[in-house]
């Protein structure tokens, strides 16, 4: 039978007490002292489109009801876009003042992930889908959630939507 030599032995032993060590001496990061977005776990219907150009007109959906945000507290956001549903991360940090009644900040959404069901031609689906990539902040005044486009594309406006009961 062979035996490891002790010198062996000693290396690992040094080597194990020196991690070991190393492990337990590590400062912690200070947690972070950001709040949680007022954003997480809230559940939005869209009313309205607005366009910032005067071609455009409001845009407003027959029925808000199929057209739904919700921003999970796992950074992920669930979407109804009419017939089709659809997933997309998103990301927010509040501004560093609000005024009372308003609250602030930037906001991005990764890509969406969504089916590909043919809605009714006039279904603002297409639409949305292509403008979700370019909302850049939101703010929530009046009980209504409004999420700007990057270079004044135009905004999204949404109300609180009741969750359906469990």
């Amino acid at each position: 039978m062979i035996l490891p030599s002790f010198a062996l032995i000693s290396r690992w032993a040094l080597a194990l007490s020196t991690a070991v060590v190393t492990a337990c001496s590590t400062t912690a990061m200070p947690a972070s002292t950001t709040s949680p977005s007022p954003l997480v776990g809230s559940l939005w219907h869209l009313v309205a489109i607005e366009s910032m150009s005067d071609e455009q007109s409001t845009a407003r959906p027959p029925d808000p009801a199929k057209y739904t945000l919700a921003f999970g507290p796992d950074g992920r956001a669930s979407l109804r876009l009419d017939c089709n549903r659809g997933s997309a991360t998103w990301q927010a940090s509040a501004a560093s003042s609000d005024t009372p009644g308003r609250r602030s900040g930037s906001l991005e959404f990764g890509a969406l992930a969504s089916t590909r069901a043919t809605c009714a031609p006039a279904s603002l689906e297409p639409r949305i889908a292509k403008v979700l990539p370019f909302v850049r902040s939101y703010l929530l005044m009046d009980g209504r959630l409004h999420l700007s486009l990057f270079a004044d594309g135009g905004i999204l406006v949404f109300a609180p939507a009741l969750r359906p009961p469990v």
